[in-house]
């Protein structure tokens, strides 16, 4: 027998949330005409080519502009930012441009690439109960934000960006980030709790007519950061590493639900079964990589339709640099879509939902989906 899913809302509250149009203008554009997408992407050594713009504004209303910007030339990532966001607005006005900033890590301290970094509070890393720094990967320090003048010092960067650098919002990365080690469990609770902090300090600078996105949904309790957020991203979704069990992907879908049935954006980082960090896989000709992310895209597409409602996008790459993926296209990005006619209904471990012009499969068992488009 085929049981209406768990996070099912019904076809007429459906028809109604795609009929109704969105009051806050900080929120990017939204349609079911085609496959909603979202851009990531940042360019180390350079400013964007024209055409690197001209295809952004033309295939994006949604975009974060990476860490690093261009600040092998203009010597700091806010710099190449407002370069990057001034001309993608020039070409595409509608577009909602946000600046990505670390809300765990300090991911510029070997590079100097964040203005900011030269007004963080002394000695505002985290340490562990005997002292050592905490790092990820044995190199990254991370912030602690149980520190008051850390987190004013984050959310005053925030501000800033927004009012003087021309961004729509911040992706705060890393926001569910659990340091690997070092840390008691009093400690620990104190930086959960402190990121909740940041958010409604961030929220209360910045404006209710900003955007805030936040990288964990799946992280800590999302309830208490989405009361400050206007959404986040799924990282994990399909990736070859930690996000394809069936388990995590039901998981995925359920809490995408969720959250964009309190009217929040997703964001689902789908991948094409490899990643950036694989340095075999990153040996191979760049054809190569575009071939199979071109062949692997059915599934972590059909996915996204699986879980999919109003303002959730799908981010498809192998990665967060230029060469990642972000400048290619996919024929089925292209296809008329259609909203749903409901959402999707699941037996077992297979889902399926309709939308006006395409029907959709997933068998999260056996990780294989189908994608009938009917025109």
């Amino acid at each position: 027998m085929k049981l209406t899913s768990t996070f099912a809302l019904t076809a007429s509250l459906l028809l109604v949330a795609t009929a109704t149009p969105h009051a806050n203008d900080a929120l990017p554009p939204f349609s079911w005409d085609r496959v909603p997408v979202y851009a990531h992407v940042g360019k180390t050594s350079d400013d964007f080519t024209p055409e690197q713009l001209d295809f952004l504004a033309t295939h994006f209303d949604f975009i974060t502009i990476e860490k690093h910007q261009a600040s092998h030339k203009h010597g700091s990532t806010e710099e190449g930012f407002v370069v990057a966001a001034r001309e993608i607005k020039k070409r595409n006005p509608k577009a909602k441009v946000l600046f990505y900033w670390n809300a765990s890590l300090d991911t510029s301290s070997k590079r100097g690439v964040y203005k900011a970094m030269k007004t963080f509070p002394a000695d505002g890393f985290l340490k562990s109960s005997a002292g050592d720094p905490v790092l990820r990967r044995k190199t990254v320090p991370n912030y602690d934000l149980t520190r008051q003048d850390v987190r004013d010092w984050w959310s005053d960067a925030a501000a800033k960006a927004v009012r003087e650098y021309g961004a729509d919002g911040i992706f705060a990365d890393a926001m569910g980030q659990s340091p690997e080690k070092g840390l008691d469990d009093e400690k620990l609770a104190a930086l959960v709790a402190a990121r909740v902090d940041l958010l409604e300090e961030t929220r209360r600078k910045i404006g209710p007519d900003k955007l805030i996105i936040y990288n964990g949904l799946l992280k800590d309790d999302p309830k208490k950061l989405l009361q400050f957020a206007d959404g986040a991203m799924i990282e994990s979704f399909g990736h070859p590493k930690y996000g394809d069990s069936k388990e995590q992907l039901a998981a995925s879908f359920e809490a995408t639900h969720a959250a964009a049935k309190d009217g929040k954006i997703v964001v689902l980082k789908a991948w094409p079964g490899f990643s950036f960090r694989e340095t075999e896989m990153m040996q191979k000709p760049r054809e190569e990589l575009s071939r199979l992310s071109q062949e692997r895209i059915t599934f972590p597409l059909a996915c996204f339709l699986v879980a999919a409602q109003p303002n959730c996008y799908l981010h498809y790459t192998w990665g967060y640099r230029e060469m990642h993926g972000t400048f290619d296209w996919y024929p089925e990005f292209d296809k008329p879509l259609g909203p749903p006619q409901g959402d999707a209904t699941r037996t077992g471990w297979t889902y399926e939902r309709e939308f006006a012009h395409a029907s959709v499969v997933v068998d999260l068992e056996n990780q294989t989906a189908r994608i009938d488009w009917k025109r």
